[in-house]
């Protein structure tokens, strides 16, 4: 069982939402997961322009880390997200990467996966950042177990406590690998999300030749 944590704070080691990371990790290895952590803020990952290469022919044209992270990402059974609240939102950081995925939400290619969000805020908003990574790796086709948001800026000592909860939520998430647990609201949305990229992927199929010959490759395309 392989579970990757990726930190997108930029404060490095005296992130908090390290920390929560890092829990969540330290969660899921006592209870037997092979763990990975990924501070991304540390790695170049440029913007995406747009330009449709990767639906066409699988490549993007940026030549920057992105290809190994997401390489990491796909061997992983787990994924664990951290980002503080920055303006009501993840960092900058983070949401380069998400909009480098943009092929990989086609190919819903993250399906059969797991995945749980931890956040933090000086005042509010943690709970609704992580949701929102949450929803993100729903729309990839993962799975989420969870979530872990902690306001620390009236209490900075909450952290401590948002530790404890985030490797509860570490432990929720490599048993719910180990078992494959399935949530229904879950299940239906995957669902309509897989019906939905294939009907769009098979609409563009003249262009968007890459994404029609992995649908087709799994059997879900003629």
């Amino acid at each position: 069982m392989k579970i990757i944590g990726i930190n997108a704070s930029p404060k490095g080691e005296k992130s908090q939402t390290r920390r929560l990371v890092v829990a969540a990790l330290e969660g899921a290895r006592q209870t037997g997961a092979d763990i990975t952590f990924m501070d991304i803020c540390s790695l170049e990952i440029n913007y995406c322009t747009a330009c449709g290469s990767c639906y066409a022919k699988g490549e993007c044209i940026n030549d920057d880390d992105f290809p190994v992270l997401l390489e990491k990402m796909l061997a992983a059974d787990g994924i664990v997200l951290g980002s503080p609240n920055y303006i009501n939102s993840v960092t900058g950081q983070l949401k380069t990467m998400f909009d480098r995925m943009a092929d990989s939400i086609h190919c819903q290619s993250f399906a059969g996966k797991y995945g749980c969000s931890v956040s933090t805020a000086g005042g509010s908003m943690a709970d609704e950042v992580a949701e929102y990574m949450n929803t993100t790796l729903l729309n990839l086709g993962a799975t989420t177990v969870g979530k872990v948001g902690v306001l620390v800026g009236a209490d900075p000592n909450a952290i401590i406590g948002g530790e404890k909860q985030a490797k509860e939520l570490g432990r929720k998430l490599a048993e719910s690998i180990r078992t494959r647990w399935s949530d229904p609201v879950q299940e239906k949305a995957h669902l309509e999300r897989k019906e939905y990229f294939k009907r769009l992927v098979s609409f563009n199929k003249d262009l968007w030749t890459s994404e029609y010959e992995h649908w087709k490759g799994l059997g879900e395309l003629k």
